[in-house]
């Protein structure tokens, strides 16, 4: 038999056909396998904090370590994980932020902490930071490098700087020990919140305040600047949570738990946590608890 003929009509209907036909079958293809194997988006977090320092030296902090943590994730996770920094103006406006999920995580004082978890019981702590393996730390109560006085009960009707109103070292706890050595409102001549840690410092070495409460850390480094200033007491506080957002998946929660507890290089951590990062728990800030409620009687 012999085989069938085409002629030149012919022969291009059929090219054009088969050309159509492939052009569909490709199409169902990119398709399917489009839908089979989606892009993968970025995970795209922001960090919260407040300005307990200058702002800009509050960016300076954070920037490193976080680009670092963003890397690391991103090796757990095996997605690209990108972090970027939201900075509150004051400590109330930094917890709503994570009170009500426009921050993914964020790093608080332990007031901080508990006044967000009251808020919001879902959030979660990350980690604690370590200084020397320990969680606990130093506040100051500092007065003016010339100055005389020798205990807190000297402090009576003298004037005192404090930070935030909702400050766990520049508040609530040097209003307790304060407390303690019978010293309250009522017998200061005057005081004063003056937002932030080394605004307390740089009034008391003005003269403008007796004493005031500020962090360990930025006295050291008031001190080192030439700022008149001096210990008059130091009593304990514990240490900083990173602290999750209540609607932050678990398993970006674990792999940020992860990197951060496995940090040990001194380089990347020198302007957050020297020591690197420990397991926390609520209970770890119940003594916070106590001294806000001590401080009511201030």
């Amino acid at each position: 038999m012999k085989g069938t003929t085409f002629n030149h009509f012919e022969r291009c209907r059929l090219r054009d056909l088969t050309k159509t036909h492939l052009g569909r079958l490709l199409a169902t293809v990119v398709l399917a396998t489009t839908l089979a194997s989606p892009t993968v988006a970025d995970i795209n977090l922001v960090f919260g904090t407040y300005a307990a320092d200058k702002p800009t030296a509050t960016v300076k902090k954070y920037k490193s370590f976080l680009h670092y943590l963003g890397q690391e994730m991103t090796s757990i996770l095996g997605e690209r994980v990108k972090i970027r920094m939201k900075i509150a103006k004051d400590y109330e406006t930094g917890i709503d932020h994570l009170a009500n999920g426009i921050v993914d995580f964020a790093r608080f004082g332990p007031a901080s902490y508990i006044s967000v978890r009251d808020r919001n019981n879902g959030v979660q702590i990350i980690a604690m930071e370590s200084i020397g393996g320990k969680k606990r730390f130093k506040g100051i109560i500092a007065v003016h490098a010339e100055s005389s006085f020798q205990t807190l009960s000297d402090l009576k009707r003298q004037s005192f700087a404090f930070g935030d109103q909702l400050s766990t070292i520049g508040r609530y706890l040097a209003q307790s020990h304060l407390i303690d050595a019978g010293v309250t409102s009522h017998e200061l001549s005057g005081y004063d919140y003056l937002e932030r840690h080394d605004r307390v410092g740089a009034a008391v070495g003005a003269g403008r305040f007796t004493a005031g409460a500020l962090k360990q850390s930025t006295f050291d480094e008031m001190v080192e600047a030439g700022v008149p200033i001096k210990i008059l007491y130091e009593f304990e506080n514990v240490t900083k949570p990173w602290i999750a957002a209540s609607d932050m998946g678990p398993e970006i929660r674990d792999a940020m738990r992860k990197a951060m507890l496995n940090t040990t290089d001194p380089a990347i951590l020198s302007d957050i946590a020297n020591d690197g990062f420990l397991d926390g728990s609520d209970a770890d800030y119940d003594f916070i608890r106590e001294a806000i409620r001590h401080s009511k009687m201030f």
